[in-house]
């Protein structure tokens, strides 16, 4: 009878213990860094000088790998500054052509698709330094070497995180190396509004563009193909947008639906009646 009752009492005490290891474990609310960083790093950097963007010329991918771990490793993963990239970024910076800059808001996968991986345009994610770390995930720990593969910490938890600060310094770089005639990618159909405040746009990149670089500034408000029509040219949160950089002194244009991204759109709704085409 003991022995009955000892073994359900047993395992309720491992499935305990279990979880509150795994709980330990997870230090932070976030994922933890992405498997094979390194490896997936340092392969980034040579398919973008070899294949994406050899007009660059040459880089040493292993010391742009070493100077961007040395800004979080045996830190506090909530006490990582955007300074703290500076060697990165100095090693991994080069020229944006003029007239091909795209910033954006809450439509990240249509402006790769649309910037087609900088032979269009190129964004923030086509430099060598936001193609890095695209997608990513990361983090180290206080008093390690190793990187955190269980947790990482979230926005929310502490905004100086290594994630947040790297493309706080990638968006601030990417501004002030800007030239010509800029444009801007907002989704209308965002809830909150096509230019949300606070953002990188709003808060890293428009502080940093150089006025005297620019020519112009043209935004496009495009709408999602089965979504809502919740902001627009001249009215709500683009308007907003519209009088703060006319207010610096830029020359803005706003087109709303701009028909190029439309119809990049409608690939993948090719019988909804916002993509239909005349016969020919």
């Amino acid at each position: 009878m003991m022995m009955s009752l000892f073994l359900p009492l047993l395992l309720v005490s491992v499935l305990f213990m279990s979880s509150f290891s795994e709980v330990q474990g997870r230090k932070w609310k976030g994922e933890g860094t992405t498997q094979n960083l390194e490896s997936i790093a340092i392969g980034r950097c040579y398919d973008y000088i070899r294949i994406v963007n050899p007009a660059v010329g040459e880089k040493n991918c292993s010391e742009i790998w070493e100077a961007f771990k040395s800004a979080f490793i045996n830190k506090d993963p909530c006490s990582i500054l955007p300074e703290d990239y500076e060697l990165f970024i100095n090693l991994s910076l080069h020229t944006i052509p003029a007239n091909k800059s795209l910033f954006w808001e809450n439509n990240q996968l249509l402006v790769n698709s649309f910037a087609d991986r900088g032979r269009r345009y190129m964004s923030v994610g086509d430099t060598l330094f936001g193609f890095f770390g695209d997608f990513l995930n990361w983090c180290g720990q206080a008093n390690s070497s190793g990187l955190d593969y269980e947790s990482c910490p979230t926005t929310m938890e502490c905004e100086t995180n290594a994630v947040d600060s790297f493309w706080r310094m990638a968006s601030i770089t990417y501004a002030k190396h800007s030239s010509g005639e800029i444009h801007v990618l907002l989704n209308g159909s965002a809830v909150g509004g096509a230019y949300p405040q606070p953002s990188f746009f709003a808060d890293y990149e428009i502080p940093n563009l150089q006025k005297d670089k620019i020519s112009q500034i043209v935004i496009w408000v495009v709408d999602d193909i089965e979504g809502p029509d919740l902001d627009s040219c001249g009215i709500h949160s683009v308007k907003i947008l519209e009088t703060r950089l006319k207010t610096l002194g830029y020359n803005v244009t706003c087109i709303d639906n701009y028909k190029s991204v439309v119809f990049l759109l409608c690939l993948d709704y090719p019988d909804n009646s916002k993509c239909a085409v005349p016969s020919f």
